[in-house]
């Protein structure tokens, strides 16, 4: 190791004790005993840009333990990054400051991806490198490797007692991932202590039996040691590689070192100014050394050098390749027109679930459009997803769109993040709706991020009938609808599938959230045109029989069939209602105070809504005095016509409800 390479990795440890020391907040163990591994990956393996940060073609770089963020914003500093300055540093943890407690997507320039979950950023790594190798088989032509870097994640124990990472993981290993590269900082503690007091296997055997390659450092502060192994694992192309890095939690700190204690807790005054005696720093905080600062800042411009070399390359490509330069652009920068798009039409008086005319539109789209694919996590059959004019993707075929992601929710959902954070995909995932419990904290990490992820949901109800409880989804509609930056569409009908859709489509900064039936479900008489508006605004008018109506029928899903149902059978006892489809309320809720009155007119307070789902969250829409059709409890295991009649949803018992409740 060169005195230079010292210099920058003691300016790494000795930052974060100071960021960490000035918030008094944070999590200094692992920066001190990881900071060789940071500076071999930033400082001399990792093909970045500072000045260029969203360069597409550099190196990925997951810190999955995101507890570590001192680590990182320091690398950054060093290196140059405009939106990690000095100031920044000093603001760690700070409300507003662009070095938050853990790394955020968006928030801070640079930082591939948000991270703390322990357990997911391994999966988002994986999802980079699925991504990067679909693109460069579809792209990559001779002496034009338009597409070619590697994704890296830094974990923790933590990451790898995570099951999620084992579900990433085995897919990584099962696909042949060559270019996902993991370093994992054993240090044998855990928060709470000892590590052998909770997890005592053997990580790279697992790992060997996920087919990995494994590799051993015995040293956390051998730089050429975890260079030779970095090296090693680039040189193995047809399999990801864990590389084990035995490090010192909170290294060089005199009585924390090695001990649990240095983990999430700031050193203190005493403590940190041993730590920096020990590795002989003799700086005021936050000052580093001019000629440490020239020297890492240079690494940062050769870097830019890169960025630069490969824009060349593009453009050269894109003289002899004029058409797949185009289509490559578009797909990096998410173009699309929905006027050129042909989607597929459903006539009226027919009969379809909505599983089924999701699967038909998804293969539509992706004969359409060069960077659409995904898959299901050992559903696609029963959820429709398989896109049937294209093969799979494998360690044989990267260029395939249906992914079989295994019976691997969580893992599914983390891998559609990080293909969805490398850029020049869209991609979709799928399980049925009970399920969503599994991958609910990967969609809560693409509303975080922003990310446009589709997930697609299917057996929406008790409907799905003779599997019964643990299959039939009762909470999930309203417990999704209460997360933050999340699009839900349930859809009453075919038309409305091909609206949620293409309303989708348009979508850059959220997730989508598509719920629906397994059964057969009547298509709306209704113009398409008038269901993609109506759509678009998250409920509209499906039926009136008279301006002024008695009441309301609000529904959703396969429940507008059965409002619709109800209506006649009111109308032939004098009483007029209109019937609302709410596929999305969410989108309903933005829309402005005089569509919603006249969707929902304030004085009309005869409201009944209907949905197999819990009640919560309807009386917003049907108020004090309306009447919630709903399900509070669990299903059962029965036929589904059975079940609907047994839980009151039939047009019979819902009509007598809503007589009940107000009369004529």
């Amino acid at each position: 190791m060169s005195q230079e390479d010292l210099n920058a990795i003691t300016a790494i440890r000795a930052l974060s004790i100071d960021m960490i020391e000035k918030a008094n907040s944070g999590h200094p163990g692992m920066p001190l005993g990881a900071a060789v591994m940071g500076y071999a990956l930033f400082g001399r393996e990792m093909n970045i840009s500072p000045s260029t940060p969203h360069w597409f073609n550099r190196d990925r770089f997951v810190l999955a333990a995101g507890h570590g963020s001192a680590l990182l914003y320091s690398m950054m500093y060093l290196l140059g990054y405009e939106d990690v300055s000095l100031e920044e540093l000093k603001q760690f943890r700070q409300l507003g400051s662009k070095t938050p407690g853990h790394p955020e997507y968006t928030h801070t320039v640079g930082v591939d991806a948000t991270s703390g979950p322990l357990g997911q950023g391994i999966g988002t790594a994986c999802g980079f490198a699925l991504a990067e190798s679909y693109l460069s088989a579809k792209y990559n032509q001779e002496n034009f490797d338009l597409v070619n870097h590697y994704t890296f994640a830094l974990c923790g124990d933590g990451d790898l007692m995570e099951g999620v990472s084992g579900e990433s993981s085995s897919l990584a290993g099962h696909l042949g991932l060559g270019k996902l590269i993991v370093l994992y900082d054993s240090n044998d503690i855990s928060l709470d202590g000892e590590l052998s007091e909770s997890f005592s296997e053997n990580v790279r055997q697992r790992y060997e039996a996920y087919g990995w390659q494994t590799l051993l450092v015995e040293d956390g502060n051998d730089l050429e040691a975890i260079i030779n192994a970095i090296q090693m694992a680039k040189d193995e192309s047809n399999k990801p590689t864990l590389i084990e890095v035995k490090t010192t939690i909170g290294f060089g700190s005199p009585n924390k070192a090695g001990k649990s204690s240095s983990h999430g807790s700031p050193l203190g005054e005493v403590e940190a100014q041993a730590a920096k005696d020990f590795y002989g720093w003799q700086s005021a905080p936050f000052e580093v050394p001019e000629e440490i600062l020239a020297y890492t800042r240079e690494i940062g411009v050769q870097g830019d050098k890169k960025a630069q070399e490969w824009l060349e390359l593009y453009l050269a490509y894109q003289e002899q390749y004029p058409q797949l330069a185009e289509e490559f652009l578009a797909s990096i920068e998410g173009d699309i027109e929905l006027e050129g798009l042909v989607l597929p039409s459903f006539e009226e008086n027919g009969a379809i679930a909505t599983r089924s005319a999701s699967g038909i539109v998804l293969n539509a789209l992706s004969e359409q459009l060069p960077d659409f694919l995904g898959g299901s996590a050992d559903l696609a059959s029963s959820n429709k997803t398989n896109l049937t004019k294209f093969e799979r993707f494998s360690a044989k075929n990267r260029q395939g769109k249906n992914i079989w992601f295994g019976v691997r929710e969580f893992g599914m959902g983390t891998i559609l993040n990080g293909m969805t954070l490398h850029g020049g995909v869209r991609v979709f995932g799928s399980t049925f709706f009970v399920f969503s419990d599994y991958v609910r904290p990967a969609i809560r990490m693409s509303a975080l991020m922003n990310l446009p992820v589709w997930y697609i949901f299917t057996h929406d109800s008790i409907a799905v009938g003779e599997d019964g409880p643990t299959h039939e989804p009762i909470e999930h509609l309203a417990s999704l609808r209460a997360m933050p930056n999340v699009r839900m569409y349930r859809p009453a009908d075919a038309k409305e599938v091909v609206a949620a859709y293409k309303h989708a489509l348009l979508e850059t900064n959220k997730p989508s959230i598509f719920v629906l039936s397994r059964q057969d479900l009547p298509v709306l008489p209704n113009p398409q045109q008038v269901i993609d508006e109506g759509v678009a605004k998250g409920a509209y008018i499906v039926s009136t029989q008279k301006k002024e109506s008695d009441g309301i029928l609000i529904a959703t899903g396969s429940e507008v069939a059965l409002a619709l149902e109800v209506q006649a059978l009111l109308a032939e006892k004098g009483i007029y209602t209109r019937v609302v489809s709410m596929p999305s309320s969410q989108l309903f809720d933005e829309q402005s105070k005089e569509y919603q009155e006249e969707i929902l007119p304030e004085k009309q307070k005869n409201r009944l809504s209907i949905e197999c789902g819990t009640s919560l969250g309807w009386r917003k829409y049907v108020g004090d005095s309306g009447v919630v059709i709903s399900i509070d409890e669990f299903g059962a295991s029965g036929k589904a016509e059975v079940l609907m009649e047994h839980f009151g949803f039939t047009a019979t018992s819902i009509a007598e409800k809503y007589l009940a409740a107000f009369g004529k």
